[in-house]
């Protein structure tokens, strides 16, 4: 497997070679030159396999440049019962018939991310350590994103991480988590402003290559590759879990801001994974949705600090699970339909349905409310081509006016 830059700047180049940079050279982002497929034979051989088992099968066709055992070794490392409380590492639980909630906040933050960055900061040792070289981790939260990276390289030889945070726009919760680390080679930074000023930092000293060459600077955010492909894994995980034919369709709905888990749901269907929809929910966080909706893209001067991770997958304290998997079989037009549908690619969400066929589309949900607290967020799952609330539509969802353009 080779990765280019989506802008062209980047010469083919190994897992190994991409895996601690984060964009391309050229500013771009890292992909594969080509996404592996696995077909319905394959999908069934993976059924009753253990998470480090199936994450071994997904990433094995990525990683193709680090040794089987070794890989192997890196990912039974991580996906303990330990480290995530489960043997079942992101268990799915059954709310009613063909609903399900995939568990995703069972790691040492509570927060999805860790279920990729535990394995990325094994990941970074390890080629750290075969390269003879040391990382700088650059990185921009809103709460979620830092903790889960500094609980994952904490204690990792040759790794520093500096995390820049908008001051007071985190929860306490999260403030706590990131603020009471005293490994020393665990940085915070608080900047006066928002999370999209943290984050145009770290795109700025990713777009210095000289800067990022001599400090040998690596990101941890959705922008590297390797945290997307370890996502990739439990899309299968979740399908592999609420279907028994191998070719059944699962929809995904996930609360998102930058798109970037939704992405990894988007991959798993390119390799085959039967998703017919893949939903997006997003609150007032909505930069990527009106671009999408819309053609434009325009920063937020100031956002709202309440429930800064809200439009992530987890909500700060509580251990619950973070995506619904919702099977389907109801008529669609009986529900209210959430924003526009049809988006690029990019913009693809997660939770499935068991159903027959059809073109996958992508429907954004803007201005869509947090769920109430002790509710567990969630990505949703249903068999079938048609989806229906269990609860009251979020604020702002209702059916788009007849000349709205498809987002």
């Amino acid at each position: 497997m080779r990765y280019v830059s989506t802008r062209g700047g980047l010469q083919p180049s190994s897992f190994s070679e991409i895996l601690l940079g984060g964009l391309g050279p050229d500013g771009g982002l890292v992909v594969p030159e080509e996404y592996p497929k696995v077909d319905a034979a394959t999908l069934a051989s993976w059924r009753g396999l253990s998470y480090p088992q199936l994450a071994f099968e997904v990433l094995r066709r990525y990683a193709g440049d680090i040794g089987e055992s070794t890989l192997r070794a890196l990912i039974e490392r991580t996906y303990t019962e330990q480290v995530f409380g489960s043997a079942d590492i992101t268990p799915v639980m059954g709310l009613e018939d063909e609903l399900y909630l995939l568990r995703l906040s069972n790691g040492p933050t509570l927060a999805f991310k860790d279920v990729a960055m535990q394995l990325l900061g094994n990941l970074f040792e390890h080629v750290l350590e075969q390269q003879g070289r040391q990382l700088n981790i650059l990185g921009a939260t809103s709460g979620d994103t830092g903790s889960a990276a500094e609980y994952a390289m904490r204690g990792k030889h040759g790794i520093s991480v500096f995390m820049l945070s908008p001051h007071g726009r985190m929860s306490a919760f999260q403030r706590a988590q990131m603020f009471s680390l005293r490994d020393p080679n665990v940085f915070n930074i608080a900047v006066y402003g928002v999370f999209d000023d943290c984050q145009d930092m770290v795109k700025a000293v990713s777009a210095d290559l000289g800067f990022k060459s001599r400090y040998a600077i690596g990101t941890v955010n959705s922008i590297n590759w390797a945290r997307v492909v370890a996502q990739v894994v439990y899309y299968f995980k979740a399908w592999l879990a609420v279907t028994q034919a191998d070719d059944e369709l699962v929809s995904f709905s996930v609360p998102s801001g930058n798109f970037g888990n939704v992405l990894a749901g988007h991959i798993a269907r390119m390799m085959g994974l039967p998703i017919r929809r893949l939903v997006v929910a997003t609150n007032e966080n909505d930069v990527l949705d009106e671009f999408f909706r819309t053609g434009r893209y325009r920063a937020r001067a100031s956002l709202r600090p309440r429930r800064p991770a809200a439009r992530r997958w987890t909500f700060p304290g509580h251990r619950t699970s973070s995506a619904r998997v919702r099977p389907a079989g109801r008529d669609r037009s009986a529900s209210p339909r959430c924003g526009a549908s049809s988006t690029s690619a990019a913009s693809s969400t997660w939770p499935a349905r068991r159903s027959s066929r059809g073109s996958p589309t992508t429907d954004s949900c803007p201005g869509a409310a947090p769920m109430p607290t002790g509710s567990p967020p969630s990505a949703r799952l249903r068999r079938s081509t048609a989806s229906r609330w269990t609860r009251t539509p979020p604020t702002g969802c209702s059916s788009p006016s007849p000349g709205a353009r498809p987002g």
